[in-house]
């Protein structure tokens, strides 16, 4: 998913629509650190999903939606091989990040995604080029807006998704489950009350799982609508309840919001929860694991 748009959750990314995703900052006190048994808990949150590499040439018609999922754990050697796609400010960027590991993730997570959109545009992938929103979300540099493309980005503990269509707002989270969080108390201070009154109404060993699901349909969401602060998270209600459709249920001030909306599930690996957001009804999933 990014660079970490972290200051409304306290705990909550709320960035360029598109850095690592991560429950933190004031919300870190309601947050240990991975533990031994991280492994354990994950299991619970479903098996591993086998996303088929793509059939061959990318070809988008306006009806589908693509979802790809790709590893950011890569070699040193292969991340700086990579680093040659990308254009001085990311490279730039590349060189604040304090740690090897997450300069690395970086240059991996922007290197596939030039990558995938130059599958469809036809270009090499240094040859892409992005611009920004006033609210960070980004987009593709005014050369390439009649490709029509829109695109959004989450990462979490290695891996990424990345969620590409035609003409219509889109949006993607992912979280990774395997760390400690006070769900009550973390819904209490970002959810909507009908959200917090169906958490609450779970069993306890339910309530974990519920509290991801709430989260990444809502941060989709509001990066589909890419004004980022601007839409508080208690402002829209989602279903969360286990074997409950995906949807966007109720917002603020517009009763016919809702409707423009589709919410889909996703599970692209054990031990992660994912949400995507795509404007309008008409369309088709398709997803596919990006080829090493």
């Amino acid at each position: 998913m990014i660079d970490g748009r972290r200051a409304h959750l306290d705990a909550r990314r709320v960035s360029t629509q598109e850095g690592p995703s991560v429950v933190s900052t004031g919300a870190a006190r309601h947050i240990d650190r991975f533990t031994s048994d991280a492994t354990e808990r994950s299991r619970a949150f479903g098996n591993q999903c086998s996303w088929p590499p793509p059939p061959g040439p990318a070809d988008l018609p306006i009806d589908e939606v693509h979802v790809w999922v790709a590893s950011l754990d890569l070699a040193k050697e292969h991340a700086e091989r990579l680093e040659l796609t990308l254009a001085e400010d990311e490279r730039r960027r590349a060189e604040r990040f304090k740690f090897e590991k997450g300069r690395c993730q970086y240059i991996v997570a922007r290197a596939r995604l030039r990558a995938i959109l130059a599958r469809y545009l036809h270009v090499e992938p240094g040859r892409v080029q992005f611009s920004y929103t006033s609210y960070g979300k980004p987009l593709l540099a005014d050369e390439f807006q009649n490709h029509g493309l829109r695109f959004n980005v989450s990462h979490a503990n290695g891996m990424a998704l990345y969620a590409v269509t035609r003409g219509r707002e889109i949006g993607v989270d992912l979280e990774y489950t395997g760390r400690r969080i006070d769900a009550d108390r973390i819904a209490e201070r970002f959810f909507s009350d009908r959200e917090v009154s169906k958490l609450s109404s779970l069993p306890t060993h339910a309530r974990e799982l519920a509290f991801y699901t709430c989260w990444t349909r809502k941060e989709a969401y509001i990066k589909a609508k890419g004004t980022g602060l601007t839409l508080p998270l208690k402002s829209f209600d989602v279903s969360l309840c286990p074997r409950e459709p995906a949807a966007l249920l109720r917002t603020e001030g517009d009763p016919r919001e809702a409707s423009r909306w589709s919410l889909n599930e996703l599970r692209p690996s054990s031990g992660y929860v994912a949400a995507l957001a795509v404007e309008g009804r008409d369309w088709r999933l398709k997803c596919w694991s990006w080829p090493d």
